[in-house]
């Protein structure tokens, strides 16, 4: 009797120490995974309340002031605006068409005489790309171009024939096309870069 009273003490003692060792590597063994969801929730959470969050960043949850700034205004490298652009949901547009820069033309060419023809007149490189962009547009340079609207020359007098005032060779001399279409931009619009400016905004000058 005394005996198994001794052992069910000692087996007594083995089961409480047991459920003890239990208790204590509970915590150690759940530890990792449950403070592993609690970050994980947590991470969620921020990432759906914080409007800065980079899942989120798009022209319908960003916040309002980020719309602030509805376009961007573009430059040329010498500080003049060329257009406003705007974009998506913060209204973007797309910018008007650049002068080309012009090369040094052909010596002969219709746009060498141009080019000396705006010398002598004090102006300079710029003014010419704008001349050549506007009449690259108009008729790529050529003296015979003709319009359907009765447009013709280089020029793109609307009718040809206004173009006698600078020489009755006005239908085959680029010379005297050039003259009569330099005289009118000058009295229109004061200077190609002006007459280029109007095309841009209206399709013609």
């Amino acid at each position: 009797m005394g005996t198994h009273s001794t052992i069910v003490s000692i087996e007594g003692r083995f089961a409480a120490v047991s459920r003890r060792n239990t208790r204590r590597l509970l915590p150690s063994r759940w530890k990792v995974p449950i403070y592993a969801f609690v970050l994980a929730v947590a991470i969620v959470v921020v990432m759906v309340v914080d409007p800065y969050s980079g899942a989120f960043a798009d022209a319908n949850t960003a916040p309002s002031h980020w719309a602030l700034t509805t376009s961007q205004q573009l430059q040329t490298t010498d500080g003049d605006p060329v257009g406003t652009i705007t974009r998506d949901a913060f209204g973007v547009h797309s910018a008007p068409k650049p002068v080309t820069i012009a090369g040094i033309p052909s010596s002969g060419s219709a746009q060498a005489i141009a080019l000396a023809m705006l010398t002598a007149q004090g102006m300079g490189n710029d003014e010419f790309s704008c001349l050549v962009s506007l009449w690259n547009r108009e008729s790529h340079w050529r003296v015979t171009a003709e319009n359907p609207n009765g447009a013709y020359g280089i020029p793109q007098a609307k009718p040809g024939n206004k173009m006698a005032s600078a020489g009755p060779d006005w239908q085959t001399n680029a010379t005297t096309q050039i003259t009569w279409g330099l005289g009118y931009i000058k009295g229109r619009y004061g200077t190609p870069c002006g007459a280029w400016a109007h095309s841009q905004a209206t399709g013609w000058y």
